[in-house]
């Protein structure tokens, strides 16, 4: 899989841009500012329908337009692909594939699929829960459609019900019925997640020994309100009984998928507490290479890799581990320098020049 062209009117500080990529290495080079990140950034709108940096669309739309437009051409095994995006300053958008139009988010998901790789990536390992349980939710939807409906279902069933919880004159018979509902969606949930964290687990423990030349164990590990992971669906009917006095009082639901978490351990060591840094960033550099194997694994194809400006906060052998691994993969680097580069180019490859939102030759 690979990206032919990309174009796009009035994106950010682009009024019209224009570009064919190379199948092999692509390299944006410029100052700060000048807006590199923002093709990365619209490559990755058109494989989920939204920013990696901002939840407001309208963000996205040059300041002098009243909408913008992205067009996407992939090549894949199968069927070619042309996705449009147009998106309106009230928030509305309008997808079409191949010139069909999308009526739901999820027919997008699994047209195009693409790893980030940012500095913003850190917060899977630093921040809260809510950053990771997204993580692997925008990973999953990728690549399983089912798991998007399961998902959606789950957060309908889950806001009726804590609607019925905030009413003051509860109706237990309806809360028995939600709680089926949850369940049923909440399992399909929780074992698509502890099935991924079984692949990324395989995966990521050669990867990280080979960044770390075997000095560092990686073990990924899926936390949940839910304790018996084994009788998933009787566990949590049990403690949605237990708890529904509190949840009552609380106006929340206090145990489901949408409450869980996973844990990074390095060296049987908690990363999010103890980690350095540099084992933070390097833990974050085994998920995202992990994440494309996961993807090659399960669609037969290479996926896209974006990589936003990530080489100049690497140390020498993080950086060598990315540069000499791409092999075979379709990569868009944004960068401010070249050097670290030449030596992983060739004739093949292709360097844009940025500058106020324009591609200089």
């Amino acid at each position: 899989m690979y990206i032919k062209r990309l174009q796009m009117l009035n994106y950010r500080n682009y009024i019209a841009l224009d570009i064919s990529f190379s199948k092999n290495v692509n390299v944006f080079i410029g100052d700060n500012a000048q807006g590199k990140t923002n093709i990365l950034e619209s490559i990755y709108y058109c494989a989920f329908a939204k920013s990696h940096r901002t939840s407001k669309d309208k963000e996205l739309i040059n300041w002098n337009g009243e909408n913008t437009f992205i067009s996407l051409s992939v090549s894949k095994k199968r069927i070619d692909k042309r996705i449009d995006i147009n998106i309106l300053k009230d928030g509305k958008k309008a997808i079409k594939i191949n010139k069909i139009k999308v009526n739901k988010i999820g027919e997008l998901f699994g047209s195009f699929n693409v790893v980030m790789f940012s500095p913003e990536d850190l917060k899977i390992i630093k921040d809260s829960p809510g950053v990771r349980r997204r993580f692997i939710d925008m990973e999953l939807c990728q690549l399983n459609s089912r798991y998007y409906y399961n998902l959606v279902q789950y957060n309908k069933i889950l806001n009726e019900r804590n609607i019925v919880l905030k009413n003051m004159k509860i109706d237990k018979d309806i809360l028995d019925v939600y709680d089926i509902q949850l369940i049923d969606y909440g399992y399909n949930i929780i074992t698509d997640r502890i099935n991924y964290m079984d692949k990324l687990n395989y995966y990521g423990k050669n990867i990280h020994e080979d960044i770390t030349s075997g000095k560092e164990q990686i073990e990924f590990k899926y936390v949940s309100t839910i304790k018996d992971l084994k009788n998933i669906k009787e566990d949590f009917y049990k403690i949605l009984k237990q708890n529904r006095i509190k949840d009552i009082d609380r106006g929340v639901t206090s145990v489901g998928p949408h409450r869980d978490d996973f844990l990074v351990l390095i060296n049987n060591v908690d990363t999010k507490i103890y980690g350095s840094q540099g084992q933070q960033r390097t833990a974050v550099l085994t998920i995202k290479f992990s994440s494309l194997k996961i993807i090659k694994e399960l669609t037969g194809e290479n996926p896209v890799l974006l990589l936003d400006d990530v080489l100049s906060e690497l140390d020498f052998s993080r950086k060598k581990y990315i540069l000499s691994t791409i092999g075979g993969l379709q990569t868009i680097i944004t960068c401010t320098g070249i050097d670290d580069l030449t030596e992983y180019l060739d004739e093949n490859s292709k360097i844009f020049k940025v500058k106020n939102g324009e591609i200089l030759n």
